[in-house]
């Protein structure tokens, strides 16, 4: 595959969900970056990515820009220390982003300095949506990082959705909660939706598609138009109808107004727990 000189190596270790829905994502766009994956649960190449099962097979001539660390969190030491003895100096050529809810800069960077570097660390919440370029981040660049690795890691993002740059660490742990985690609150209404309609005497197929259809427009809707969301549903909530029937079981005072809020204050505090 021959890629223009601009086109930054990234090396991704980890290709689990979250990984793999960045693959995917990079892979679909028009010019994807230079790549080799670390991931032991896999084992082709292609003129499109080179895949190493361990550190040590990382190709000897392959610098990689930005390192995308998506492992699980508490891998991150291993690899990194991993990454360390199989790059030695061109470890120092690179930058970190790390896209594992919870783990700080601050923790990254003292693993970082155990493997024997003193490189800048980013971070990142992406989605699972990426992965049909769909995606949302939020991206934290901590004060280490160039111009260059911030672009570079903010174009890697857009490249699989929109990015959102937080100004404060500590914020990624809420996005976390809101976008990170988010898409399986929605595909939790729908799962509920489609067995509320199946209960109801639909067929399941009729029941998935009406359920499906109506989440996709929706989303459009917020996406396309330039009205809140609380202005939308007041548009379709006519008095004294079938929605507003609806809306007063999901608004009462301990249902969606109490139950999501505690929703999210139970991930963001998970994502603190997981940064130590």
């Amino acid at each position: 595959m021959t890629v223009p000189s601009s086109v930054p190596s990234i090396l991704l270790a980890g290709c689990g969900k979250m990984g793999g829905a960045l693959l995917d994502g990079w892979l679909a766009s028009p010019t994807p970056p230079r790549l080799v994956i670390l991931d032991r649960h896999r084992s082709r190449s292609d003129d499109t990515v080179t895949i190493v099962r361990t550190a040590a097979e990382i190709p000897a001539d392959f610098q990689p820009d930005i390192i995308v660390l998506a492992v699980k969190p508490s891998a991150a030491e291993i690899v990194i220390d991993a990454l360390g003895k199989a790059l030695g100096p061109r470890l120092n050529g690179a930058a970190i982003l790390s896209v594992m809810a919870g783990r700080t800069c601050e923790t990254l960077s003292d693993s970082v300095r155990r493997a024997g570097a003193d490189i800048p660390v980013l971070r990142a919440m992406p989605n699972t949506p990426s992965s049909v370029g769909a995606g949302i981040s939020g991206l934290y660049a901590s004060t280490a990082a160039t111009h260059e690795q911030k672009s570079i890691c903010h174009d890697l993002l857009f490249a699989v959705g929109d990015v959102v740059p937080v100004e404060n660490e500590d914020d990624l742990s809420v996005v976390t909660a809101i976008s990170g985690s988010g898409p399986a609150y929605v595909f939790l209404l729908t799962e509920l939706l489609e067995k509320a309609g199946q209960q109801h005497g639909l067929a399941p197929n009729v029941a998935r598609r009406l359920a499906r259809g109506t989440i996709y427009g929706a989303g459009r809707m917020l996406d396309d138009l330039p009205e809140s969301a609380e202005d939308l549903r007041k548009a379709v909530t006519s008095p004294n109808g079938t929605t507003a029937a609806a809306l007063a079981v999901l608004m009462k005072p301990d249902a969606w107004p109490q139950t999501v809020p505690k929703a999210i204050d139970a991930a963001t505090k998970r994502a603190d727990e997981l940064a130590g």
